[in-house]
């Protein structure tokens, strides 16, 4: 831990470019160390000067597994160079403050009662005490300290901002008082318990995962609490495209209820086999059975099943082509679970308000823009939200214009799959390779 000075001028000096250069591309490193030496000045500004340490943890891509998580299916998401960074104080008192930029109140959590709080419920605050309770019941250590926090990921954009904040917590508790010892699938798992119990939002465990281990990954959830994780060598570069994130100007604010459906829908037809998740059954199972699930469980939720099922063989096929290098195969891979996502899961807009289907519009206009090149796909949990697009390098300045003349102007975010999960930056001797 070092002063704020100290950390400033070791940002001028180039003494962070390492580090900078594994989570953000190089192009980005002068707009990055002056982001981290603002938000020294707003750290000092809000709780003075003094000694402090930085954090960072990334949002998300989802690259395969639509809605799979949570019935124990299989998923590809990466973590992404869009971040949260967070320059941190510990405290002697048993309090939590965090000051995130934009955001006129102040987080404040007395961690000597750590029980859920009804009026906290999807406030970020319930997520930080969520975080100290689930560690402290796991024999973490937790303590006190001022946070400033900023953010590069953008609200409602389907890279997980949510994820990406507890991540971010996890990981300051764990440099603080831990001294490093919260394994990267433990927090995550920290992290969707504090998001199912005390915020109220029925997640599965695939964002976590992604913002906590970092790079591209591979994930089977068939045992949850103990998910099989590896590593997938991938950055899209290589290939000659760019990954971007379309923003089709939806809110998440009224749709917690789809959300959960989807879920629910898929274990009702799990429960008609007299299993707990989907996993468990079949495809041929659910074909042999279709005309007596569609009367007992209705025809989406058959719909939903028959997603599932086919969702989980495209991930299997689509680790398999990035392995290999081919990624013209991995391409038509995502087209089809873009297919399958619009019309089997049905989660590209809400039935509820027919005449706002952002992400459909989105999905048009890219395939107008691109033809026959690149792929595109819902991204995240749909209804609202955003599209994931691979655009050809020679089309990324077109496609960029004509999307956002019909999105909206910033609509478009180029995202670059970061190398490493939720980190201390100021760590001494680190290696985030």
């Amino acid at each position: 831990m070092a002063s704020l000075d100290e950390y400033q001028q070791k940002l001028e000096q180039g003494g962070f470019d390492e580090c900078l250069c594994t989570l953000y591309p190089p192009h980005k490193l002068n707009e990055q160390r002056a982001r981290y030496f603002a938000l020294l000045d707003c750290f000092e500004a809000r709780f003075g000067r003094g000694e402090v340490r930085l954090f960072s943890a990334p949002g998300r891509t989802e690259l395969g597994g639509n809605h799979t998580d949570h019935n124990h299916g299989l998923c590809l998401a990466a973590s992404v160079d869009l971040d949260l960074i967070a320059a941190v104080r510990p405290t002697k008192e048993p309090v939590i403050r965090i000051q995130s930029e934009g955001f006129e109140g102040m987080d404040v959590v007395d961690l000597t009662d750590l029980t859920p709080r009804e009026e906290e419920r999807e406030r970020s605050c319930a997520l930080i005490r969520g975080i100290a309770a689930r560690m402290t019941a796991l024999g973490f250590s937790v303590g006190g300290f001022d946070g400033y926090i900023t953010s590069q990921v953008p609200q409602g954009a389907g890279l997980s901002s949510s994820a990406a904040f507890e991540i971010l917590i996890v990981a300051i508790l764990n440099g603080l008082y831990n001294k490093g010892n919260t394994d990267p699938v433990t927090a995550a798992k920290i992290s969707q318990f504090a998001e199912n119990t005390y915020f109220g939002k029925p997640c599965g465990l695939m964002d976590q995962m992604a913002c906590s281990v970092g790079g591209c990954i591979s994930l089977d959830f068939e045992r949850p609490q103990d998910p099989l994780v590896e590593r997938v060598p991938f950055q899209v570069s290589s290939f000659g495209h760019a990954l971007c994130i379309v923003a089709t100007g939806g809110s998440h604010a009224d749709l917690t209820n789809e959300y959960a459906a989807v879920p629910a829908e898929m274990k009702a037809v799990a429960a008609f086999f007299g299993k707990e998740a989907l996993r468990e059954a079949s495809l041929k199972d659910v074909m042999a059975q279709a005309k007596e699930i569609r009367r007992v469980c209705g025809d989406r939720a058959w719909l939903r099943a028959v997603h599932f099922f086919t969702e989980n063989e495209r991930v299997k096929k689509e680790v398999q082509a990035l392995r290999q290098g081919d990624f013209e195969e991995y391409k038509q891979l995502v087209l089809a679970s873009g297919r399958s996502s619009f019309q089997w899961l049905q989660n590209a807009y809400s039935c509820a308000s027919p005449r706002e289907q952002g992400i459909v519009v989105a999905l048009a206009a890219t395939a107008l823009l691109l033809g026959n090149e690149g792929a595109y796909r819902v991204h995240g949990g749909g209804f609202a939200g955003t599209i994931q697009v691979f655009v050809p390098l020679a089309q990324l300045d077109a496609y960029q214009n004509g999307i956002e003349a019909v999105m909206g102007k910033g609509a478009c975010h180029p995202i670059w799959i970061r190398p490493v999960g939720g980190v201390e930056v100021t760590q001494e001797n680190a290696d985030f390779h």
